[in-house]
């Protein structure tokens, strides 16, 4: 039989063993952190960017207020008030011109959810120039009347849309709730317009309202 004895003072030890180990796990961690401090500087130096763009962004904005602001203040002078109407008359004809019932009622055919109808509907122009639709529409259910704004929201031709009241409606048709949405109609391109709503040889062209005047549709159901 065969007996190792150590006379050595210290118990012995793998130094090549230990060094790997250790060596690997030392390794693993500069590499962490390697990649750790990569990310940091990366993050600081895009959030940097960011708020390089958002100062900007910001000082184009407020250009731009400024410019809209002296430019009113040019036109509430008194000797140009005058061309201030004249030209806020001829933008409402130019977008009453581009507004189309046909196409309105389009796309409320396409977002309007079963069992919802439009009570009455008349367009405005408001502050910036734009087409806004206040409408009033009835149901047997007011989250349908929700879902209808919801839509309205998502589509293309509709933005800003809100609801400005819901009330409960007494009615023998079944119609028990009636809620006012109000939104902003975004009409289709100039081209889209020439090509689709060019009128049919024979067809005679609805006559467009007259200024003041509110018009209403009733009866789109489903």
């Amino acid at each position: 039989m065969r007996l190792d004895i150590n006379l050595a003072s210290r118990p012995y030890e793998d130094a090549r063993q230990f060094w790997m180990r250790w060596g690997t796990a030392v390794g693993a961690l500069g590499l962490l952190t390697l990649i750790l401090m990569t990310l940091v500087i990366t993050g600081f130096v895009n959030a940097r960017r960011d708020r390089q763009a958002i100062s900007e962004k910001r000082a184009l904005i407020a250009q731009r207020d400024q410019l809209r602001t002296q430019a009113q203040q040019f036109l509430n002078r008194p000797e140009n008030r005058t061309t201030r109407d004249d030209s806020q008359f001829l933008n409402q004809l130019i977008e009453r011109k581009a507004f189309s019932w046909t196409k309105v009622l389009e796309s409320l055919e396409r977002v309007m959810p079963p069992r919802v109808h439009v009570v009455s509907i008349s367009p405005e122009l408001n502050e910036d120039n734009q087409l806004a639709l206040k409408m009033v529409v009835a149901g047997d259910s007011r989250d349908r009347a929700i879902e209808l704004a919801r839509r309205m929201e998502e589509s293309r031709r509709f933005a800003q849309t809100a609801i400005l009241r819901a009330a409960h409606a007494d009615s023998q048709t079944g119609d028990t709730e009636q809620v006012e949405i109000v939104a902003t109609y975004v009409p289709e391109l100039l081209g889209d317009n020439l090509r689709t709503t060019a009128p049919a040889p024979g067809n005679t062209p609805a006559k467009p309202t007259r200024k003041g005047k509110t018009s209403a549709v009733k009866g789109l159901q489903h």
